[in-house]
């Protein structure tokens, strides 16, 4: 949990959902960003017990063992939500979720389940595209994708039915491509990463600046209830 405690009085919530590498400083750190921001923000364990990959195939586990079971992912999702909604400092009606990579995901997914929140936003985040068409009505979150334009892991097929599926939905989004940035462009430690594993991945500064920018005045307009998504 991370606050500003010179700050008096309650504030808005967010929660930080980590990469598959697990809630390491990386997601910690963006929880802090936030709470310079003036935010209540919750860094949290989708694996449970602190776990944290240290390569590429343990984390592709971590993360499978989670999204292969949904009901999982979202209770876990929902305890860390109420745990942030209780903390003295938190306006409980104000809340959002943002995500890195897998972490992108499972925002999309909670709100594509319906979770009532705000808003998320998705930092380079797997694009889930639902098994079954949704409803109208039934996305309540307002949603910012923020997408490398060079990300190998979201080929244009899947970014488009992800998008139909969206618009299908009538959710209230909006998609943000970077152009040239891969995937894991928010995070300093890509490159090395990538040397180390032979990943396709690839820290861009530019792209982690802006992204961030778009998320604050999403953010903004989200807790004022001032204008659409951005």
């Amino acid at each position: 949990m991370a606050y500003d405690d010179s700050i008096i009085g309650k504030r808005p919530g967010v929660l930080v959902v980590h990469e598959w590498w697990g809630n390491n400083e990386y997601s910690r750190r963006r929880a802090r960003m936030l709470a310079e921001l003036g935010y209540t923000a919750l860094a949290i364990d989708m694996y449970g017990n602190g776990k944290v990959a240290q390569e590429p195939k343990e984390a592709g586990e971590l993360a499978q063992e989670i999204k292969g079971d949904p009901q999982k992912t979202k209770e876990r999702f929902l305890s860390a939500l109420e745990v942030l909604k209780n903390f003295h400092l938190t306006d409980p009606g104000q809340i959002a979720a943002i995500g890195y990579c897998f972490g992108g995901g499972v925002v999309l997914n909670m709100a594509m389940a319906g979770v009532d929140i705000n808003g998320v936003v998705s930092f380079h985040g797997s694009l889930p595209i639902p098994a079954q068409e949704i409803k109208p009505g039934r996305i309540k979150a307002r949603i910012l994708v923020c997408h490398g334009g060079a990300d190998q892991f979201a080929p244009p097929e899947q970014v488009a039915a992800f998008k139909h599926a969206l618009d299908k939905a009538g959710a209230d989004y909006q998609f943000i491509v970077y152009e040239g940035a891969t995937h894991a462009f928010t995070n300093p430690d890509s490159d090395a990463l990538a040397k180390k594993f032979n990943m396709p991945i690839a820290y861009n500064a530019a792209a982690d600046q802006k992204s961030w920018e778009d998320m604050k005045r999403f953010l903004k307009n989200i807790f004022t209830g001032q204008g659409k998504a951005l």
